[in-house]
């Protein structure tokens, strides 16, 4: 079935695993396909990719702990916390191997969470989030984590901050941010994403990622973009030294954001690896 007819709005639900309850959006049918975003972002920036996907897959993003409209715990941000999470839902939602997509923070909990359950798990496309990334480009993430928790007057100061702070990614991507990311609270417009889960989470993406990349068995596709302040090309050539067996994919023009940046080398990269 072709991958380009729209399918339309995803449904939104909530999921109880057991350990965790995420909300999620959920979209088509076929074989089970979730995506994981980012540090501080929400299951909402993978709906246009999930829109071209869903004719082929049962299309699940996932608001992951501490982020969005998912259960926000005091604790647990460590790779595992997550990893367990992902395990947890694909249990519950009982619909076989899962492909993992995940952006970042996702990257690294997908790939974690194939290393740690690979009975659930069919392959990982693991966009620009490997080992060995510089100490100092982590600081710069931290940095930028810990400054986003702001009050905003209303959505379009939340997009003009945005669009300032992701100085590539499209006005379309950036809206879908502004909309889905905050709510309102006394005097405007607050993130979703607990200041306090994401400090936690920021200094988790400090851990040795070398063991869970060495461990994976399942077909893991690696997604850099070109121009990424985060994955440098040493950490890149690093991992590929680590694992020379993974195929890698680097996005001209795109910096860390690939999936929003390049929505569509993403969707082409992730059926070709498929298909593949």
């Amino acid at each position: 079935m072709a991958t380009d007819k729209p399918f339309g709005q995803p449904r939104s639900l909530r999921v109880d695993t057991g350990r965790i309850t995420l909300n999620v959006r959920e979209s088509g049918s076929g074989p089970l396909m979730l995506f994981f975003h980012g540090i501080t972002s929400n299951s909402a920036v993978f709906t246009p990719l999930m829109a071209r996907l869903s004719g082929r897959f049962t299309t699940v993003a996932v608001d992951q702990r501490g982020h969005g409209l998912s259960d926000k715990p005091e604790s647990g941000y460590e790779a595992n916390d997550y990893a367990d999470d992902i395990a947890g839902l694909i249990r519950t939602l009982d619909r076989g191997p899962a492909i993992l997509v995940g952006h970042s923070l996702g990257a690294r909990n997908s790939v974690t969470a194939a290393a740690r359950n690979p009975d659930l798990v069919r392959s990982v496309v693991a966009i620009d989030f490997t080992p060995y990334i510089e100490t100092e480009a982590l600081d710069a993430l931290e940095s930028r984590v810990n400054a986003g928790s702001q009050l905003f007057e209303d959505v379009k100061a939340v997009e003009a901050y945005l669009a300032g702070r992701y100085t590539n990614i499209p006005a379309d991507a950036i809206r879908i941010r502004a909309e889905s990311g905050y709510h309102r609270v006394d005097g405007g417009l607050r993130p979703l994403a607990s200041p306090s889960a994401m400090a936690q989470t920021a200094k988790g993406l400090r851990a040795d990622l070398v063991p869970a990349y060495r461990d994976v068995t399942k077909p893991v596709l690696i997604v850099r973009g070109e121009a990424s302040k985060l994955v440098s090309a040493a950490a890149l050539a690093r991992t590929s030294q680590l694992r020379p067996d993974l195929p890698v994919i680097v996005v001209p023009g795109a910096d860390h954001y690939v999936n929003e940046v390049s929505p569509e080398i993403t969707l082409k990269a992730i059926t070709n690896f498929i298909d593949a």
